[in-house]
């Protein structure tokens, strides 16, 4: 099958992966991976659907992966870092949005722990992609990671608290830029480096707002270990886990 008119070889080119699987449709693009990492896989192997019935995020919500509105792909790696693991989705994120800044209308935002937003018009925002990250590991090291990333190209409706990519994007150009920097981000190693820390901050959504959850508080950036920082009172937390609310969308 092709993908946008383009053939798994020439994708494979375009990103340069060793070994790209196309799809019309998949359950799940995480499942692909992880079925093909036990097979033993190379690293840089690449799944892509042009739809997914069972998309997943987070905490096993779904995912919305209509066929033709955006990127749905899942990227085999084998790391050499364990304690990289920790931070990797917010590696991937930092990495992404640079990519897509060069194909949105306005610069891509973060949000803690593995989204990437967009500010649109009139105010508002929405997300425009996830990230999932799911390692399978071997006696204490990664025997291998799914990076599952879920990205609308498409605009979707304003009425949706989504965001897409501007107009008339194609998206195996956004394959080309957006998988190497998502490979180079798995091949990196050690906790966030200061560097990324700053990059993060300069396109935080949470930086000095107030929230509910994971802590109550007002967010303080990122940690090394991609702890978020939250400000209680005299006191500095952080979370390691779970969703960020905003005060005032509670």
């Amino acid at each position: 099958m092709s993908y946008d008119g383009v053939g798994a070889a020439e994708i494979a080119r375009l990103t340069a992966c060793p070994r790209v699987e196309l799809f019309d449709e998949v359950g799940s693009t995480l499942d692909v991976v992880h079925a093909l990492g036990a097979e033993g896989a190379e690293a840089g192997t690449l799944v892509i659907a042009d739809a997914q019935s069972a998309g997943r995020g987070r905490q096993g919500r779904g995912w919305q992966s209509a066929p033709g509105a955006g990127i749905w792909l899942t990227l085999l790696e084998r790391p050499a870092s364990p304690e990289a693991v920790s931070v990797l989705s917010l590696r991937l994120g930092l990495r992404a949005a640079g990519v897509l800044d060069a194909f949105a209308d306005s610069p891509v935002r973060l949000k803690w722990p593995n989204d990437l937003w967009l500010d649109r018009e009139g105010g508002t925002r929405g997300k425009l992609a996830g990230i999932l990250v799911e390692a399978r590991w071997r006696d204490g090291r990664p025997d291998w990671i799914a990076i599952g990333f879920g990205l609308n190209v498409s605009p979707p409706p304003m009425s949706l608290p989504v965001a897409g990519l501007r107009e008339g994007t194609r998206r195996v150009d956004v394959l080309a830029a957006l998988v190497p920097a998502l490979r180079s981000a798995a091949l990196d190693i050690g906790p966030l480096r200061d560097d990324e820390r700053d990059a993060w901050r300069a396109r935080d959504l949470a930086f000095g707002r107030r929230l509910r959850q994971p802590i109550a508080g007002i967010a303080r950036g990122i940690a090394r270990d991609g702890a978020l920082l939250v400000e209680c009172g005299n006191d500095l937390r952080s979370a390691h886990a779970g969703s960020l609310i905003f005060e005032e969308d509670a």
